[in-house]
């Protein structure tokens, strides 16, 4: 073992790279990119109705690779976002009828002009009886906070699911069925 390790130090060049964190552990936008950049609505806003429409304006030309709508409970809502390689300075969508929701969110991801991949979000609620989105959010973290005591954990709501009772499983057809009977000859 020692006299590879002799050899690997004459036959190559040892060179360090730099410590980084990895990707889930930096901070979604260091450059102050997603704080300058417009939306409509406007992060944590209560509208009185719904919005028809939703608008984001970034500060310089960007490539838009990531657009998502979701309510409190995680629901996504298809607004028919589609990938274009084009740099563009704004991006708006129509939007369906939004169900009641205590908020939703808009979740984005960009490549700025120099490919650096910046995340952000922004969220809004309407109806009568809406909040900030900021007052619900804060009010879930302390009750997770209350409920497991340490404000590193995350809780991860589990997906939603249908339970069936009473329903018979699928039946399914065999490319080829044989029939067994006994043939009884008088």
């Amino acid at each position: 073992m020692i006299l590879f390790c002799v050899l690997l130090s004459f036959t190559a060049r040892v060179v360090g790279q730099p410590l980084t964190l990895p990707s889930f552990l930096q901070s979604a936008d260091t450059t102050g990119f997603a704080a300058k950049t417009k939306t409509s609505p406007s992060d944590d806003s209560v509208l009185i109705v719904a919005p028809r429409r939703m608008n984001i304006e970034f500060p310089s030309p960007v490539r838009l690779v990531k657009l998502t709508l979701r309510n409190e409970q995680r629901d996504w809502v298809d607004i028919s976002f589609r990938y274009s390689p084009t740099d563009r300075k704004s991006y708006g969508w129509e939007l369906p009828v939004l169900a009641p929701a205590v908020y939703y969110t808009a979740d984005w991801a960009i490549l700025s002009e120099s490919d650096r991949l910046i995340r952000g979000s922004f969220s809004f609620s309407f109806g009568s009886e809406a909040q900030r989105p900021s007052l619900v959010k804060a009010a879930e973290a302390e009750l997770l906070l209350q409920r497991y005591g340490d404000p590193t954990i995350r809780y991860v709501p589990p997906p939603r699911t249908q339970i069936i009772i009473n329903q018979d499983p699928p039946q399914f057809d065999p490319p080829f069925t044989i029939e067994l009977r006994d043939e009884v000859d008088n």
